[in-house]
């Protein structure tokens, strides 16, 4: 990467059966050429029943693997660094709308079909979701080689990434949470047991993906539920993920329906730092990360070692040109783009007063 700077995986609940369609083309067609060092693809689901909605992205079939490779493909011809994925279940919370329509679980009869979940715990979401199958050991079996044969295809469609989603209440993050994983067998109870299924599904995705290419994972610092998994977790998790040979983690947090997030900048950071401090893990801090300012602390401090952003790219597709410019250095600009910039384009100034201008009255 030439620079520390991420875009985060971001759900654009656009596909078709799983299949990237033109919106994905020109969404991540911009992001690549922003000058970010790595761009991630949104959660992808490893089997049909893993998406959250009909709407999002897969990589279970023949068609999708294509198409994700013209996609790869044409995102590194338009200077693209880096392209990764993030593979994922969504778990009890899948078969949901798309937020746009409700984002609730989608209804017994209802046009968009809805489908049976899956989790640890036969418990729903929350109040009127749908309620899980629980898992049984062959259920598990048949996710490990799911995610296996998805890392597969990964490398196949031409990815420099795999992220393994392990956050925001989905699947593997119901399993480590002692609020969602309710069981008392092999795969639940203890911290050591409820990591044995993320653990079993990371070692698959080890095994399939080439060393010579990043492997990660998105981890949960905290549910922000009192008696539920917080910080010293994650970190356990993060040292077995680098055992087994991953290269990073991206700490989040959050997402159950319990959950009480205290929102502010750079919220999540002080979970990254104590991951990084005391897993020795490259981490990525993630969460209200706005400025090129803001996000320059949190690597001098040594508290990350990345800095991944959502939002701030779709309000600006430009950041990391924005924060080369703030920061004193020369910005990642395609050369197509020169013509634009301020040292060219007398019209740039004529913005810069009428902003200033603006900004006085």
């Amino acid at each position: 990467m030439p620079n520390r700077i991420a875009v985060a995986p971001m759900c654009q609940y656009s596909a078709i059966d799983g299949v990237p369609q033109p919106w994905h083309r020109q969404h991540l067609g911009v992001l690549a050429v922003s000058g970010a060092g790595v761009v991630v693809v949104e959660a992808t689901g490893v089997t049909p029943e893993a998406r959250i909605t009909h709407g999002c992205t897969g990589l279970w079939n023949d068609m999708q693997e294509r198409m994700f490779g013209d996609l790869v493909r044409d995102m590194k011809a338009a200077g693209g660094k880096a392209v990764g994925i993030q593979l994922a279940h969504a778990g009890r919370k899948a078969s949901t709308q798309r937020p746009w329509d409700g984002g609730s679980t989608i209804p017994a009869g209802a046009a968009e079909k809805p489908w049976q979940t899956i989790a640890p715990t036969a418990q729903a979401h929350t109040q009127g979701w749908h309620v899980p199958a629980e898992l049984d050991a062959g259920g598990i079996k048949a996710l490990v080689e799911a995610f296996a044969a998805s890392t597969r295809r990964a490398e196949r469609a031409g990815f420099d990434l795999v992220e393994l989603h392990a956050a925001h209440a989905y699947l593997l993050h119901q399993f480590l949470s002692p609020h969602s994983n309710k069981r008392s067998d092999a795969y639940g109870g203890t911290l050591e047991k409820r990591m044995r299924a993320p653990l079993e599904i990371a070692e698959a995705i080890r095994g399939a993906w080439p060393r010579s290419r990043a492997l990660g994972a998105r981890i949960s610092g905290s549910d922000w539920i009192e008696g539920a998994a917080g910080p010293a977790d994650a970190v356990v998790f993060a040292r077995e993920l680098k055992r087994l040979g991953y290269d990073f983690v991206c700490v989040s947090s959050g997402a159950f329906a319990e959950s009480r997030i205290k929102l502010g900048p750079g919220y999540q950071v002080p979970f990254a730092a104590q991951v990084k401090r005391e897993a020795g893990i490259t981490t990525r801090a993630v969460g209200l990360i706005a400025t090129p300012q803001q996000a320059e602390a949190v690597l001098r401090a040594g508290d990350a070692d990345q800095i991944a952003l959502a939002r701030a790219f779709i309000d600006d597709p430009r950041w990391p040109w924005r924060a080369a410019e703030a920061l004193g250095v020369p910005a990642p600009v395609p050369p197509q783009c020169l013509r634009g910039r301020p040292n060219t384009w007398p019209g740039a100034e004529l913005l810069k007063q009428a902003a200033l201008s603006q900004a006085a009255e």
